[in-house]
């Protein structure tokens, strides 16, 4: 497992012979590593990842035929009131499936950035304040956002009955008699007041034959979306060469600053206090003192996202929910103490970092060196990259790049 090619010269010192281990061909040690960290490493290689965690809230989640109609779904600017709109338009196969904008644009502009979908189904919560607490459910707040989407579940229901009836009812059973609802701009949204008047014309049998189509909307997104999945990088294959013992692999993959910036990473920078696991993430929220953009106001963050995620009508103990009361144990022991949170920020996955610009919920960052260089002059207690040179910054960054990896989805490769 040792990179340095070295010879050896026996010293006599003292009627004792010592051994002077000298390196050659320009070889230093950056590629030896100790058994501890070793351990460090073999948590973040990919070959750790667990199989996608069934969502019991979605009987769906790993129907295959309902990952295909998802996907059709996912890409269908028909299910928007400007028919220019779908989710791939914020979340973009070509680009990480996330975009390149500080905000996220659908039909108006949003006040956060998209976050990539890689890996997301491993998350016990959703957006960057974790309003959401399936994918299912994160798939649909999009759709009655009047900035996004902008369109109702009425709407949303119409299309699939009028282009999707066969594929639908093979997979989610007979649809309801939802045509003589039209498409009117009805969503049940109380900050819509008129909008939310025409919901409330409707029965209370139509209401619930409406949003139950609406969710299996979500359902089948989620199938897909399930789908998309980091595949190996460089980092990993770096991994699998210290692990088989191949020295000789381990130079031809890393470069020495690579290497430096690994070591960096899992040691005096303490990124995996936060970026952590093969995905890079804990999954967790933290305020980190992220500069308030000058196109949005403060953002509360989780602070916010905790009354909605137990307020909304699609999380796991909803009536749209698939799952059993006792199954949907993150919501019920959720911390709820918002005050923690003000201004907290689900931690995004490092996995194509690189490749996704800007960065930060606001897209207030536009490099990764931009990034490093704020997080070195933090004095927020939950960064500790305080007293690293510009040679460290660089090696890290060096060292992000090899994170980069092919997108799966559908278990196909797609990027």
């Amino acid at each position: 497992m040792d990179r340095m090619k070295r010879f050896k010269i026996l010293i006599p010192f003292a009627g004792l012979l010592f051994v002077l281990v000298i390196p050659i061909n320009g070889f230093s040690g950056v590629h030896d590593w100790s058994p501890e960290e070793v351990r460090t490493l073999k948590s973040l290689w990919i070959g750790t990842l667990s199989p996608v965690p069934p969502d019991p809230s979605n009987a769906y989640g790993a129907d295959e035929r309902a990952a295909s109609l998802g996907r059709k779904f996912f890409f269908d600017k028909r299910f928007s009131g400007n028919a220019k709109i779908s989710c791939g338009t914020c979340h973009r196969e070509d680009y990480a499936f996330t975009d390149d904008l500080p905000l996220a644009k659908g039909i108006g502009t949003t006040g956060r950035r998209s976050m990539t979908l890689i890996g997301s189904a491993y998350s016990p919560w959703l957006f960057w304040d974790g309003r959401k607490d399936s994918l299912w459910s994160q798939a649909l707040g999009p759709f009655e956002s009047t900035v996004e989407h902008g369109i109702s579940r009425v709407f949303a229901a119409s299309v699939i009955v009028q282009y999707y009836r066969e594929e639908y009812e093979q997979i989610f059973g007979p649809l309801p008699s939802v045509e003589k609802l039209g498409r009117l701009p009805a969503r049940p949204a109380a900050d819509d007041p008129s909008a939310y008047k025409a919901w409330l014309k409707y029965s209370l049998e139509d209401r619930e034959a409406v949003s139950r189509v609406y969710a299996n909307l979500g359902k089948a997104i989620a199938a897909y979306v399930r789908t998309i999945l980091p595949g190996v990088s460089r980092f990993d294959e770096y991994v699998e060469a210290i692990e088989g013992g191949r020295a000789d692999d381990m130079g031809s993959i890393f470069s020495e600053q690579e290497a430096e910036g690994l070591r960096i990473f899992i040691g005096k920078a303490k990124c995996t206090n936060c970026h952590l696991g093969p995905l890079f993430t804990n999954g967790e929220f933290h305020n980190l003192d992220i500069p308030v953009s000058d196109k949005v106001p403060y953002d509360s963050g989780r602070a916010g996202g905790i009354s909605q995620v137990l307020e909304d009508e699609f999380n796991c103990l909803g009536p749209f929910s698939d799952a059993k009361g006792k199954k949907c144990q993150q919501l019920w022991f959720m911390d709820t103490e918002a005050r923690k949170y003000m201004g907290g920020m689900k931690t995004p996955t490092l996995r194509n970092v690189v490749e996704r610009p800007p960065y930060m919920h606001a897209g207030q960052f536009s490099t990764i060196r931009e990034v490093l260089d704020f997080y070195r002059k933090s004095k927020n207690p939950e960064v500790e990259h305080q007293g690293l040179k510009n040679r460290d910054l660089a090696a890290l960054e060096a060292f992000l790049g090899t994170l980069s990896g092919p997108i799966l989805s559908l278990g196909e490769v797609v990027q």
